[in-house]
């Protein structure tokens, strides 16, 4: 494993008054870094939102939010009949009312189709749900991923990425729970 070059650390001061973010007055002198990871995580949720609408908008269906872009992806994940309380569950989504708006947006879209199963509703994506995501997976492989060019570092970086975000959500999700009880 190689190590990275030794970057140089700027004083607290220094790092406060070169900090990247959208809130100063919630800078901390503990942890400046945090405030400009909100930042960016801010502008990168809102790109990311940009980018599926737009991409499942080229792939035939229009005029969905992200929300609902991403409840069709989850509900065609792994071919597998999902309950509502798992959606909100895995997407971590609390309102249940939003992901439920969702599917009767989806289901009168005909691309998700809901079936009782004893006393609980399951989801499935139809047939042409299962379409319209492979033609955004297309889209999707030659607008983004081809785009990218990532080569073995760069994947191993965002795989890094992807962990310490699901960390971070575990910890802002803790956060909440003690702000809630404040």
């Amino acid at each position: 494993m190689s190590k990275k070059p030794a970057v140089p650390q700027a004083a607290p001061a220094e790092r406060l008054s070169m900090a990247i973010v959208s809130s100063a007055h919630l800078v901390s002198a503990q942890s400046s870094e945090m405030s400009e990871f909100e930042f960016g995580l801010i502008v990168a949720g809102n790109a990311f939102h940009r980018w599926v609408v737009h991409c499942m908008s080229a792939a035939g269906l229009k005029d969905l939010t992200p929300l609902d872009v991403l409840v069709l992806h989850h509900v065609t994940h792994r071919a597998r009949d999902k309950r509502l309380a798992d959606i909100c569950f895995i997407m971590n989504v609390e309102d249940t009312h939003l992901i439920n708006y969702s599917l009767k947006k989806l289901q009168n879209l005909k691309v998700v189709e809901g079936s009782k199963n004893g006393k609980e509703v399951t989801y499935a994506s139809t047939e042409s749900g299962r379409g319209y995501v492979q033609r955004y997976r297309e889209i999707r492989e030659s607008c983004l991923i081809d785009a990218m060019k990532a080569d073995d570092g760069m994947n191993r970086d965002i795989g890094e990425l992807a962990r310490l975000l699901r960390v971070l959500s575990g910890m802002y999700d803790q956060a909440a729970r003690a702000a809630a009880s404040l």
